[in-house]
């Protein structure tokens, strides 16, 4: 699929789809002057209410006969006082979800001409994002991407910045769709290294020899049960100065979980494929980071298992000692993301970053706190956590701060070990949780995002089908760039 710009005017555009955009105070200039082509159509429906304008609603015009274009849509944009990057990134993908339920070959966007070039950015990126579903296994396919999107008033820095960022964000939403028998820890692997090559990155990629030789004892507890070995990925972006201490991302990659012996019922197994969307956003991230080359160095760390069940599975009760030297009392084999984490955050320290994020789809806990839309924060620096939440809040990715009071970390030590896998009961999970991540950052400043529910979305939203959402891949990209404002 192509994307394309153009300086015709709309008059001028001849494709399959042209896609305009109403507010809820008028339409946009693009959507006047087409109506005034059509013969009124989009006053007549403003006029009976059809046309609101507002966030997402489409409506789907038929053009007249001798028209260069057959279809017209009519995306709502809001209130015009507020419009944000994530009203417009929503807003074209909305409009690319609906176009690409046809086959077509060519669309124009026509949203508006005067845009900042950040919200164009991000409205393209929304473009290319929409068009492409879950359905990839599929014979016949819900969603058909066009064969060329074109995109007026936009310049050249914009149509790529906008692909890049909406590439990285399809990389991460494959990579969570994609079945466990075909995203495992090597084929996973073997992506990394395609993206490494395409971006000039640095990459390291440690078996279970390397894991074993580095210590690595409570990732490869987790994974001891699986035919499928382990891995542990670190990507290198070097953009900002020799010697500048890189910020660190840092991914769950768990590609299934079973549960282990804690073994997960069947519907609660389902999409347990998403596991590793941690590790897929922060490959997205990087991604995005090295193709809008900014200037700042960046170590992205994967650690990636199967949590599976056979006789040789690690059982509750175990003692764990992780690449830390800390040992680990195993208390619950479904708590397995943050065993992965504590050795890979680890590996994290050597690269002696300025700062870490890591993200996890981690728990339930979260979800029940915070819904399905909407990340869990936790931090052991207010200000580290409070850049984080301000690259979500310009992005429009919806994150929460969730309270690290010192009694969460009492309830994860240990009478037998030096720290046990999960708190005293089922209350205020999430943050036990990060509690235990936090024993293994060494005072670093450290930010964990928690992406259990908006990670993966069981059925569609105007602007995304079901599946992989790709949060989070846009508010690091935002996090990385501010670092450089």
């Amino acid at each position: 699929m192509k994307v394309t710009g153009t300086e015709l005017k709309i008059a001028d555009f001849s494709g399959d789809v042209l896609v305009v955009g109403a507010y809820e105070d008028g339409l946009s200039p693009p959507a006047d002057q087409l109506d005034t082509l059509i013969g009124g159509s989009i006053t007549r429906l403003v006029e009976a209410g059809d046309i609101t304008g507002k966030p997402n609603e489409i409506t789907s015009i038929l053009a007249p006969s001798g028209f260069a274009t057959l279809r017209v849509y009519v995306i709502g944009l809001g209130k015009k006082e507020d419009l944000s990057i994530r009203r417009a990134y929503e807003a074209a993908a909305s409009a690319s979800v609906a176009v690409s339920a046809k086959k077509v070959e060519k669309v124009g966007f026509f949203l508006d001409d005067f845009w900042p070039s950040e919200v164009i950015e991000q409205a393209i990126a929304g473009s290319v994002v929409g068009c492409h579903g879950q359905d990839i296994y599929r014979k016949e396919k819900k969603q058909n991407p066009p064969g060329e999107i074109v995109w007026s008033s936009a310049t050249e820095a914009n149509l790529e910045k906008g692909s890049a960022l909406a590439n990285a964000i399809n990389l991460t939403r494959s990579l969570v769709n994609r079945c466990p028998n075909d995203i495992y820890p090597a084929t996973f692997a073997e992506e990394a290294a395609v993206v490494a090559e395409n971006h000039d990155l640095n990459i390291e990629v440690w078996d279970k020899a390397k894991l074993t030789e580095e210590n690595c004892g409570s990732l490869l507890a987790v994974s001891r049960a699986s035919v499928r070995e382990p891995r542990l990925v670190i990507l290198r972006y070097n953009g900002g100065k020799e010697g500048e201490p890189p910020i660190a991302l840092v991914g769950k990659g768990v590609t299934f979980d079973s549960g282990g012996l804690s073994l997960k019922p069947s519907d609660s197994m389902i999409t347990m494929k998403c596991d590793m969307a941690g590790a897929a956003t922060v490959l997205g991230a990087i991604k995005a980071i090295a193709s809008w080359k900014l200037p700042v160095n960046v170590v992205a760390l994967c650690g990636l298992v199967e949590n599976m069940v056979s006789g040789d599975s690690y059982k509750l009760g175990d003692i764990l000692t992780s690449r830390s030297g800390k040992t680990i009392e195993v208390l619950n084999t479904d708590a397995e993301g943050r065993l992965v984490l504590a050795d890979v955050l680890n590996v994290a320290l050597d690269e002696k970053p300025s700062a870490i994020v890591d993200l996890a789809t981690l728990t339930g806990a979260c979800v029940v706190a915070l819904g399905t839309d909407t990340a869990g924060l936790m931090t052991n620096e207010p200000d580290w956590c409070s850049e984080v939440q301000q690259a979500s809040l310009a992005t429009g990715e919806k994150m929460w701060e969730l309270p690290m009071y010192p009694e969460f970390g009492e309830q994860v030590k240990s009478q037998i070990a030096d720290i046990k896998n999960v708190g005293d009961g089922r209350w205020g999970g999430a943050i036990t949780a990060a509690k235990f991540l936090e024993e293994f950052v060494d005072g670093t400043p450290w930010t964990h995002i928690d992406i259990a529910g908006p990670a993966f979305a069981e059925k569609p939203k105007p602007y995304c089908s079901g599946g992989a959402t790709g949060f989070a891949v846009r508010t690091l990209l935002e996090l990385v760039r501010r670092q450089t404002a």
